[in-house]
């Protein structure tokens, strides 16, 4: 199987951070802070790049995201926002 070319990856923007926290059904395993966060997500961002992949951020906005969980059924988790990070890929939303 061929590695995808592309990937989304969720992005925080820092003034949605702590709402994204509180909101998610695993935010608590989220770093307290964003910077911790951030620092780690660009690290790993690098690593994803290196290896040949186009890492596509795609910003993730609490009311946005909780009401697209809503219609897909889906529980506010990190599995969650890998999908719609990729359905956003896929669709080419306004990223």
């Amino acid at each position: 199987m061929d590695r995808p070319r592309r990937v989304g990856l969720p992005w925080y923007p820092p003034e949605h951070y702590q709402a994204l926290r509180a909101c998610l059904a695993d935010g608590a395993k989220l770093p307290p802070e964003y910077e911790t966060w951030r620092v780690a997500t660009e690290q790993m961002e690098r690593e994803v790049q290196r290896s040949g992949v186009e890492v596509v951020r795609v910003p993730i906005e609490p009311e946005i995201f909780t009401a697209w969980c809503e219609r897909a059924g889906l529980p506010r988790d990190a599995a969650a926002r890998a999908r719609y990070a990729a359905a956003a890929l896929a669709a080419d939303w306004a990223i």
